[in-house]
């Protein structure tokens, strides 16, 4: 290897790349119309994110004149000036795709987008009518005031921008802005011939707008958008109410600086650069679109009724004959520790877990964390029912889960009045792990049950995440599990734990002994192999220990969905090391580890990606799976995703990533299909091995 070769890749260009394996399905004709449809909207909710987020943060850098290279020596100003070149080439083929590909498929089987000049007289004045009576009435002008002031304009909302000529030299023209938000919808039906016609909202205002101006000339309607930055933090040193700061953090959001701005393709030059000025659009991050601005709507469309045949196979969650939901489900989990894989599992008996002991008198108190919920989320209402029940309820509730914070500010509010004992956290770090445990009197005395997951307490994602579930009432998990919730509620350093493994202070340090392990086997030319899978690797550390067990010989084989900042295939640094990417229906979210240990087989499951922020800056578990059908469950999953050769990616080292080859068909492995088959044909065999019973009839 040349001392001149950078050793990793850089983490938002790594991120960027796996948004474009992302849209790849979106371009991908083997795959049903509005499944590439719903791929297309993901890759621009996914740039959304991207920019308040990522493009927001360096932003801030830039403006406080932070100048602090990366691991790849690019410095924040460097970063955006590649992430606008890259974004840049990825706007303009999503709406080749768009316009090219989808669109004309979608009017193939009968989903016709109009526009204006499309509509007949009838559709004319049907819509008419609907302005007039539906719109007019909720839409307020917004004028700009000659010193460029002007009311709050929405973080990603679609708005008008209205050109009015005026009858002044020196200001030949003003600017209104027409609102486009809630509760206008993005979609309107026609009734035409087709089997499903509709005009967009921005159309549709525009056709109309000039209802608003009487006895002016609109020279200009351009819908556009603004993205403004996200990436804000509430200083907790000097916070002394938590959910009151969140709270005002989510107000500030409303008004934060501009890091994106989307304009039509018939905006004019002129109009362009006010528009410009008027929001301090950064260099770089303005983006003129060659078709309807935000895509990510298209949820919609992909997932419209009536439409099932060009709709992706309906994949159900199956039931896991690991575990009977009609037997009590303590005494399930008491006879044997129980692995669930998600979604190719159904996530009931987790919640089925938390519901029975809401209601379980025996059953004296129970704690859980939460970082991510559904909305009416059946774990909350079980954990208020509980609470009202009488029981110890202690939930460690993440206010600062970005997006998701008010979502959790109002089930903090439902459970601390239920009489929950409510804690948010930890000062300087976010809990992102997954435990739940459950203390229940029994016969014999106390007996602890517990959950540990790699996903969220969150039925709606659990149908949508490939992730993974332990219940077990291992006891010295048991006392582990307690120790970690009595640091975390009692703000404490945890007493020793025997087998879990906890971030900040001991997960990152038991990967690396695991990882030098292997090292030293290879060394000593025995055998010695690490399987991990993860949502992102950034963490230096742990790559640049990873080079050294490829270059002691190690196999090395990582499943990494989104971003990778190793570099593998490097003679004399990684030629042992191979990355793989899934891009399927499921969105990989699991982190599981397999180690070889001298035969040992050690399986572990987490909460945590291997990054910097996940190892030194947030509460997480990493958690060892000791059954042995569990450990089975574990690497096969592991082999499965690895072999993938059909919706696999494989990294290059020079950061590009290639579809894995097949010679024939016979030799496709498409993970997510093997694991849901599989996971089919257990349980229809367990329901053809179940004993027959013959129930008569009431007289």
């Amino acid at each position: 290897m040349s001392d001149q070769e950078p050793l990793f890749f850089n983490r938002e260009l790594s991120w960027l790349e796996f948004n474009q394996r992302v849209l790849g399905e979106a371009l991908d004709t083997g795959v049903p119309l509005l499944e590439r449809v719903k791929f297309l909207a993901i890759t621009s909710s996914n740039l959304d994110e991207f920019y308040m987020v990522r493009v927001g943060g360096l932003n801030i850098m830039v403006s406080n004149d932070k100048h602090t290279p990366d691991i790849t020596e690019r410095t924040p100003a460097k970063q955006l000036e590649e992430l606008s070149q890259r974004t840049h080439e990825m706007i303009k083929q999503q709406y080749q795709c768009f316009n090219e590909m989808l669109e004309p498929g979608l009017e193939e089987i009968g989903i016709r987008r109009y526009s204006q000049l499309d509509l007949n007289e009838t559709q004319y004045k049907v819509l008419s009518d609907r302005f007039d009576r539906e719109i007019y009435p909720i839409i307020s002008p917004l004028g700009i005031h000659p010193d460029g002031s002007m009311p709050l304009i929405g973080n990603q909302v679609i708005h008008l921008a209205v050109k009015i000529k005026e009858d002044n030299a020196e200001h030949p023209h003003r600017i209104i802005i027409l609102p486009l938000d809630s509760p206008v919808p993005r979609f309107f039906t026609l009734q035409s011939n087709d089997r499903h016609a509709y005009i967009l909202s921005e159309d549709v205002v525009s056709l109309f707008c000039d209802r608003y101006f009487p006895n002016q000339e609109v020279l200009e309607c351009v819908p556009f958008r603004i993205t403004r930055n996200a990436d804000m933090r509430v200083e907790e040193e000097f916070s002394a109410d938590l959910m009151e700061d969140m709270s005002a953090l989510l107000e500030s959001r409303k008004d934060s600086d501009c890091v994106r701005l989307e304009a039509a393709a018939n905006c004019s030059e002129q109009l362009l650069t006010e528009l410009q000025t008027l929001f301090d659009v950064p260099p770089g991050y303005t983006y003129v679109c060659d078709g309807p601005l935000d895509l990510k709507a298209w949820f919609q469309i992909a997932g419209l009724r009536g439409f099932e045949e060009h709709q992706a196979k309906s994949w159900s969650p199956t039931n896991s004959p690991r575990i009977d939901l009609s037997e009590n489900i303590f005494d399930e989990i008491s006879k044997n520790d129980v692995i669930l894989h998600h979604p190719f599992e159904s996530f009931n008996p987790v919640i089925r877990l938390v519901e029975t002991a809401a209601d379980d008198p025996d059953v004296l108190a129970i704690k859980q964390t939460l970082y991510r919920t559904s909305s009416n989320s059946s774990v909350v209402a079980a954990l208020v029912r509980a609470a009202e029940n009488g029981k110890s309820v202690t939930v460690i509730i993440e206010l600062k889960a970005r997006f998701d914070e008010a979502r959790n500010i109002v089930g903090a509010k439902a459970l601390q009045q239920a009489g929950a004992h409510v804690i948010y956290g930890v000062k300087g770090l976010k809990t992102h792990a997954k435990s739940l445990i459950i203390i229940r009197r029994e016969p014999q005395g106390i007996r602890r049950y517990m959950h540990f997951g790699t996903g969220n307490y969150n039925e709606s994602t659990a149908k949508l995440y490939t992730d993974i579930s332990l219940l077990t009432s291992d006891p010295i998990l048991g006392n582990d599990a307690t120790s970690f919730f009595n640091a975390v509620t009692g703000f404490t350093q945890p007493s020793s734990l025997q087998k879990l493994a906890m971030a900040p202070l001991t997960l990152r340090n038991r990967i690396l002994e695991l990882i030098r392990f292997e090292t030293e086997r290879a060394k000593a030319d025995k055998e010695a192999s690490i399987t991990a899978k993860m949502n992102s690797l950034v963490d230096p550390t742990l790559i640049k220990e990873l080079y050294q067990a490829s270059q002691a010989g190690v196999t090395i084989n990582l499943n990494i969905r989104g971003i990778c900042c190793l570099r593998p295939g490097i003679p004399g640094l990684s030629e042992n090391i191979r990355v793989v990417s899934i891009i399927d229906r499921f969105l990989e979210h699991s982190r599981l580890m397999h180690f070889n240990h001298g035969g040992e087989d050690i399986a572990l499951i987490s909460s945590a990606d291997w990054m910097p922020r996940n190892l030194d800056r947030r509460v997480e578990l990493l958690i060892p799976i000791e059954s042995t059908s569990c450990k089975k469950v574990i690497i096969h999953a592991l082999r499965t995703f690895i072999s993938e050769n059909v919706k696999g990616h494989v990294l290059q080292a020079d950061g590009t990533y290639q579809r894995v080859p097949t010679k024939n068909e016979d030799d496709e492995i498409r993970s997510q299909e093997v694991l849901y088959q599989q996971a089919v044909k257990a349980e229809q065999l367990a329901k053809q091995s179940a004993p027959t019973t013959f129930e008569p009839h009431k007289a």
